[in-house]
């Protein structure tokens, strides 16, 4: 490891400053990490026509009922792609989400259903171990320089026969006897009706709190502020947004508890990306890792930190998963690291790295979980939904590509 980066300190909330040049490179530039308001706009309109399409040819798909059931969806597609994020923001990919999801929430259902583990050891102890395997794969990507696209594919084999062996090709219960357990409450427990709206302010306090010290910080280092009204309208929407769906939420049993647990990863990621050191890093090191490396970051444990926190996430998503089908099966987790990597790109993340944000992660894995939910209410076979995704995939990948094009820098 390298010794601690030298690099200047850039105002909380601040876009990361144009990295020197590499030799040879030409002068440095700086590059955009946010999304940028024509994909912002396109993201909004693609939801509402998704959401007035199926409203129309499916009633039930605007019920109270099916928009909880979505909540507990998303909460499943976001968690990944906001550890996915962070993977591609520093210039890698994961394809073995997926099958981690699988591996780590069999894990856990094993220990408890086989082996009489409290559910609480049980997870802590499956979120220790996928931390330490993403660990591991980081490693090799940085010390072994083995590409990440092909460890982790090996990952997602390994991971996949791992997770069949633990389970023996079965299906396994969450539960014993049919009794509740933190593992399944994750997606069955719903806050009550006031403790919806405390969780909402919470996670609004949150977004404003981080919006107004970003700004304080940006004007005492005397950079370009984002208008007092437009910052305002962006905080009343989101304020809107939480008060909708918590009412929406409290017209059928309250607040799902994973949707809970969204909000509070998705600020957590949100703070990790724009106001802190590392997330500064991640940035630079997906715009230019040379010149990174040049500036006197530590590229290497900055990766290794991205696979981590990826690791951390795959566990939580396993444990969402799995309670959420009550079983763990062979097909758990199937093709999620796709889905994944559809909602990170179709909210404005670059393949080639250096640029994402958590809302448009947050909107891209809507758009992805409002697909399937539909598709699923409209009784759509396997086959079409294959199909389905993998267009939205390519189509996504595509408008990255000729975004790219047009982008300055």
């Amino acid at each position: 490891m390298m010794g601690t980066p030298q690099v200047q300190v850039e105002p909380l909330g601040a876009e990361p400053a144009a990295l020197p040049a590499a030799p040879g490179a030409g002068p440095a530039r700086k590059r955009s990490t946010g999304t940028p308001p024509a994909r912002g706009f396109s993201m909004a309109l693609a939801l509402a026509l998704i959401w007035a399409f199926f409203g129309v040819v499916s009633p039930t798909f605007l019920s109270a009922r099916n928009l909880s059931n979505l909540a507990v969806e998303l909460s499943i597609t976001a968690v990944l792609s906001l550890g996915m994020l962070l993977i591609i923001i520093c210039g890698h990919i994961d394809l073995s989400i997926g099958s981690g999801v699988g591996l780590f929430g069999g894990v856990t259902a094993v220990l408890i259903s086989q082996h009489g583990f409290p559910a609480a050891a049980a997870m802590a102890l499956s979120l220790a171990i996928a931390v330490l395997v993403w660990m591991v794969m980081g490693a090799l990507v940085v010390y072994e320089r083995i590409p990440a696209f092909i460890i982790t594919l090996a990952g997602l084999l390994i991971f996949k026969g791992l997770h069949w062996l633990v389970i023996h090709d079965a299906t396994i219960p969450i539960t014993v006897g049919g009794s509740e357990n933190g593992l399944s409450l994750l997606t069955t427990w719903f806050l009550p009706p006031a403790l919806g709206y405390v969780a909402a302010a919470l996670v609004f306090a949150g977004v404003a709190a981080a919006a107004v010290v970003g700004r304080r910080r940006r004007r005492s280092f005397a950079f370009e502020l984002e208008p007092a009204d437009l910052l305002f309208s962006r905080l009343f929407v989101i304020g809107q947004l939480l008060l909708i769906f918590v009412l929406v939420c409290n017209q059928y049993r309250g607040v799902p508890l994973s949707a809970a647990l969204l909000g509070a990863t998705a600020l957590a990621i949100g703070i990790l990306l724009k106001h802190t050191r590392f997330g500064r890093y991640l940035y630079a090191v997906g715009g230019n890792e040379e010149a990174a490396i040049i500036s006197g970051i530590d590229v290497g444990r900055v990766v290794i930190g991205a696979f981590a926190v990826m690791g951390l996430l795959v566990a939580l998503g396993g444990f969402l998963q799995t309670a959420y089908g009550g079983f763990s099966t062979t097909t758990v987790g199937q093709l999620l690291e796709l889905d994944a990597i559809a909602a990170c790109v179709i909210g404005g993340a670059s393949l080639k790295g250096g640029r994402g944000t958590v809302t448009g992660v947050l909107f891209g894995s809507l758009i992805m979980a409002s697909l399937l939910n539909g598709l699923t209410l409209l009784a759509v076979s396997p086959e079409m939904k294959f199909i389905t995704r993998g267009a939205v995939l390519a189509l996504a990948v595509w408008m990255d590509v000729r975004l790219a094009r047009h982008r300055p820098g």
